[in-house]
């Protein structure tokens, strides 16, 4: 008789997702996995394969429902200015209320990415390129509109940006407070004036 599920995956991935997220990949154990799922190793295995396959879906699920979904909404903004100052603000906010300093996930795992594989790999640089258009295609947005100064290059400006978001995403993990992160997120804005 097949194997059959009696749990929902989805919501496995989403608690899995959670543990990942606050302990990193190297440091989360299938006995962390199994108990924040509930379900049992050989379900968990028959379900998802292995852990690096289960972490794989996890941080793919967390890089569309956090950073895609925020970056679509930004772009669907006529203003540049705004959708970078917001993105910005919207980081400062989520570290201040982040009260396990977990920070981001997709960062989390740039930060550790000598000890992933290329599937982990090419998701999280993926998603640092995604950021690095989207700062890109903003700052064109405000020159052609007359927002933002001729004379900033956007793709150097772009990964100047790019930094400061990622910095300040790891300084909100407990090494910054907010006088910090609100003073990355002016050097960001001052960047575009």
């Amino acid at each position: 008789m097949p194997w059959q599920k009696s749990f929902d995956v989805e919501q496995a991935v989403d608690q899995a997702m959670e543990v990942f997220w606050a302990k990193g990949y190297e440091a989360t154990s299938m006995a962390d996995l199994l108990e924040a799922t509930g379900i049992n190793k050989g379900s968990l295995y028959n379900a998802f394969g292995s852990k690096k396959k289960l972490f794989v879906r996890a941080l793919l699920k967390y890089d569309r429902e956090q950073r895609q979904a925020a970056l679509g909404e930004l772009a669907d903004l006529e203003d540049p200015l705004t959708a970078i100052e917001l993105l910005f603000e919207s980081m400062v906010a989520k570290s201040l209320s982040d009260k396990d300093c977990k920070g981001c996930m997709l960062v989390n795992t740039a930060l550790d990415l000598p000890n992933h594989d290329g599937d982990v790999a090419r998701i999280v640089r993926a998603g640092m390129k995604d950021l690095d258009v989207f700062f890109r295609q903003q700052i064109a947005l405000g020159q052609s509109q007359g927002s933002i100064p001729p004379d900033r290059d956007p793709a150097s400006t772009a990964q100047a940006l790019l930094a400061l978001l990622v910095g300040l995403r790891v300084l909100a993990r407990g090494a910054s407070d907010e006088a910090g992160l609100r003073a990355i997120k002016q050097q960001a804005l001052a960047l575009l004036s």
